[in-house]
């Protein structure tokens, strides 16, 4: 028998490890992400564990394991993960790239489009630092409403999409987006960690649209307050630098707050068990047998939401996603004597989240 741990914040996870879909009978142990840590793993000598982003992956983690062979990360994020280690230790590794690309672009879109409905019809200059899926998927949504894409990537080639400098998209885009992994100096030739400081904000102009739900360190918490001080931006954040606690000083500045919710639609979710669910089946393929390869598609209901149709009655954006309603789930939890969300708060936040549904491109 195979025995794993998950966060049990994995959509459906149920669905996928039973005895219908798997012949072979598997254990699953499910536990709040920030509690599997290397006393639990020592407790129930796991042989794989299925994570989201709030668990860290490392040498402190797993150190004293030998029984852990394979990790999966529910998420398209990967910088929990120290993947250098797992090689060195040859624990397979995967995670769900790609799974809620759509859900987050359309939150971006959301965002936008609820702060400034006029964008609609107007050829603004969107900003896009980070093209890899979601950031690339964001820019197909943009010029499919006839916006113009100013996009920064130093790691790919330059391209129709990747045509802008760092300071060209800071100095001349009416909103900018930001979807990079979050990296040192030590990891990376392009940081990304306050890669929004100071000095860039310096470079923005004050009518420009901010919007971050790729990680929060990307962000400088304290030059962003500078920043809000001075220039009454509007800024639209889903993660937050010293997340899971937000700071209700932030919170009131902040044209929109949500609580790191931007992917969490039914098919991204379920997208994501399914891709890590295929890669711990290949892992271990010499002990499993699945009965049911098309799981994720039964578990679907039927999606009323057409991209096409939103762009005709623009008006029923709230009916696709009311941001407003994720924006109060935030500030209502904020602790009053505290004056801030509390991390329990916020974790719960995310576990009850009633996940949305992704709009049909």
């Amino acid at each position: 028998m195979l025995t794993f741990i998950a966060d049990s914040n994995i959509a459906n996870l149920d669905d996928y490890v039973n005895t219908q879909v798997l012949a072979y009978p598997v254990t699953v142990i499910k536990m709040a992400g920030r509690d599997i840590t290397a006393d639990v793993l020592a407790q129930y000598q796991p042989d794989a564990l299925l994570i989201r982003s709030v668990t860290n992956v490392n040498e402190r983690l797993l150190a004293n394991n030998d029984s852990v062979k394979f990790v999966g990360s529910a998420t398209i994020g990967t910088d929990h993960v120290d993947q250098d280690y797992l090689a060195s230790r040859h624990i397979a590794f995967a995670n769900a790239a790609g799974c809620s690309k759509h859900s987050v672009a359309q939150y971006v879109i959301t965002a936008i489009l609820t702060l400034r409905p006029d964008y609609w019809q107007c050829p603004i200059k969107l900003g896009i630092i980070g093209l890899g899926n979601i950031g690339s998927t964001l820019a197909q949504y943009a010029q499919n409403l006839g916006w113009q894409v100013l996009g920064y990537d130093p790691f790919i080639p330059p391209s129709m999409m990747n045509n802008a400098s760092f300071e060209q998209v800071l100095t001349q885009s009416n909103v900018i987006s930001l979807h990079v992994p979050l990296t040192s100096a030590e990891e990376s030739s392009h940081p990304t960690h306050h890669l929004l400081d100071e000095a860039a904000f310096a470079q923005m102009a004050a009518d420009t649209l901010l919007i971050n739900s790729a990680r929060g360190p990307v962000i400088s918490e304290a030059a962003l307050l500078d920043d809000l001080a001075s220039s009454q931006r509007e800024v639209v954040l889903d993660v937050f630098e010293h997340e899971p606690e937000v700071s209700e000083t932030l919170i009131n500045q902040l044209a929109i707050a949500t609580p790191h919710i931007a992917g969490y639609t039914l098919e991204g979710k379920l997208r994501g068990t399914q891709m890590v669910f295929d890669a711990f089946v290949e892992t271990f393929s010499e002990q499993l047998q699945v009965n049911d390869t098309q799981l994720m598609a039964k578990l679907l209901p039927d999606n009323p939401y057409r991209w096409r149709e939103l762009q005709l009655q623009p008006s029923k954006l709230a009916d696709y996603y009311h941001i407003w309603e994720d924006d109060a789930l935030l500030r209502n939890v904020v602790n009053q004597e505290l004056r801030r969300v509390q991390g329990n708060d916020f974790d719960a936040l995310r576990k009850a989240y009633k996940l949305r549904r992704e709009w049909v491109f």
